[in-house]
């Protein structure tokens, strides 16, 4: 299977998924430290990929995203940015909104 039909099929099987360093219980950069928090605040389900135990997936990603730096938060399939991007709609109420539709 090619890497953009894994991700595809990673995207297919939740409606919010947040490609990230590390876990949701141990993140292992600040910046999905930070996007974590913020998820967990919300409160609502979401799924994760630790980009360190797929090296395939986190080169892959760069590429079929045109993003280059994680974590990236996906909804139903959509880029949604990376951290910064985040906190910025979390701050706002945006991304709640996005997340409880």
């Amino acid at each position: 299977m090619d890497i953009n039909t894994r991700i595809e099929d990673q995207l297919k099987s939740s409606n919010v998924l947040l490609y990230m360093k590390g876990t949701p219980d141990f993140p292992q950069c600040g910046f999905s430290g930070q996007a974590i928090a913020a998820l967990k605040a919300i409160g609502q389900p979401f799924s994760y990929v630790n980009i360190f135990e797929d090296q395939e997936i986190r080169e892959g990603l760069k590429a079929y995203s045109d993003w280059p730096t994680f974590p990236q938060l996906y909804v139903k399939g959509e880029l949604v940015g990376g951290c910064d991007i985040m906190i910025e709609m979390y701050n706002s109420g945006e991304l709640k909104d996005l997340l409880e539709k």
